[in-house]
């Protein structure tokens, strides 16, 4: 089967991608750190702009917007193949490593409305899976930015949001 994206130029674009098997692979820092230093260079090479993230031990989401002639599975393919080589460095290991399942899920926003709604779902992700309870206790997420800049009232989160009422993306996890 040949499998084919859909692009729009300068769209924005949300993107799931899991761990192989489901592993708790960024439940370790060192591993978070060396996924954000991964990211870092393949922006440089694939220039985007970060919206918004969230890394959860076995998978994340991305809001990202592709920049000039970067595309966001060439993007996409630079972190996951960066972060596998400079995995396997770090750990030791030799051989081929399969550490992303393949693929990601990407969906490319459509409105405002969209784009807020994936914000929120990307900032709600550590409280609806049970890691945390209030999005500003996670540690891996841009929700501390966002929060900054006036984005968010005190305690949202501490509950499902309004605006994640009839939202889901499970089907991408």
């Amino acid at each position: 089967m040949n499998f084919r994206r859909y692009y729009v130029p300068n769209a924005i674009v949300f993107i799931t991608t899991v761990v192989f098997m489901r592993e708790p692979a960024f439940a370790n820092p060192d591993h978070v750190a060396l996924l954000l230093e991964t990211m870092r260079t393949a922006k440089r090479l694939h220039p985007f702009a970060m919206i918004a993230y969230v890394i959860l031990p076995d998978h994340l989401h991305l809001l990202i917007r592709p920049i000039g002639a970067s595309t966001f599975s060439q993007i996409m393919h630079s972190m996951k193949s960066y972060f596998s080589h400079a995995y396997k460095a770090r750990m030791g290991m030799e051989g081929r490593l399969k550490f992303w399942q393949k693929r990601f899920f990407d969906h490319i926003i459509r409105n405002e409305f969209d784009l807020e709604a994936h914000i929120h779902y990307i900032h709600y992700n550590p409280v609806k899976h049970g890691y945390v309870m209030r999005p500003e206790d996670w540690p891996y997420s841009s929700f501390g930015e966002w929060k900054a800049r006036g984005a968010y009232p005190d305690r949202w989160g501490w509950s499902l949001p309004d605006s994640l009422q009839g939202f889901d993306v499970d089907d991408v996890e």
